[in-house]
């Protein structure tokens, strides 16, 4: 069963100057340690006349790999708060890379910590946040008599129907969180009178995306 989890809505990025130093973040998601290195390379390889392209990533539901590196930066002012800007936002599968091109004028540093997670942490309020949650296909069969009575139901409960398949009965094929599966089945029954088979299909997730 998949689990519901936070992370960014699409892969972005955000730029701003500080002191004359450019800082760019550019974050992705990321399903495997694997994926978050291969990102790493593409932007340090777009950036490679940058001084510094530092990075954090967090892999697992459970963030069960994380990593961050200062790349050159002095220790602890760049990677850690990249990735304490993951972890500030319940992020989770998503890697960040902050690029910064010297500007000529030392941060210090406070001045570097606040730099590198204020911009990845603007680059996520900008980029936004999804909730991914956890779906599962049901499908299921009705007569044609009680097609029209099924439609309004799942239309007043707003219940996305995937498909529709017209032979001897109807099929029908919807989306579902897991965790409402139970209760959909017994209620669709109880609002028709009769008692339906039904069939959990595949897995997917779907993006709600979190208010700012």
């Amino acid at each position: 069963m998949k689990e519901n989890y936070r992370t960014i809505r699409q892969s972005g990025n955000f730029s701003q100057i500080i002191k004359k130093s450019e800082f760019i973040c550019s974050i992705a998601r990321c399903q495997s340690e694997k994926e978050a290195l291969a990102f790493i390379d593409q932007i340090s390889n777009q950036h490679n006349k940058a001084r510094h392209n530092c990075f954090a990533f967090m892999v697992g539901l459970n963030d069960q790999i994380q990593r961050a590196s200062d790349n050159g930066e002095p220790s602890g002012t760049a990677g850690v708060p990249i990735l304490n800007a993951l972890k500030q936002n319940h992020l989770h599968n998503v890697v960040a890379v902050v690029t910064r091109y010297f500007g000529g004028i030392k941060l210090g540093t406070g001045g570097l910590i606040r730099a590198y997670n204020g911009t990845t942490a603007e680059a996520i309020r900008q980029i936004g946040i999804v909730e991914r949650i956890g779906m599962n296909e049901v499908q299921f069969q009705v007569e044609y008599s009680r097609f029209e009575k099924v439609k309004y139901y799942l239309e007043q409960h707003d219940v996305h129907l995937a498909s529709t398949d017209y032979t001897e009965k109807i099929t029908l094929t919807v989306l579902l969180p897991h965790a409402e599966i139970d209760h959909f089945e017994e209620a669709l029954q109880n609002f028709l009178g009769v008692q339906l088979s039904f069939t959990i299909g595949k897995e997917s997730y779907a993006d709600q995306l979190v208010e700012k």
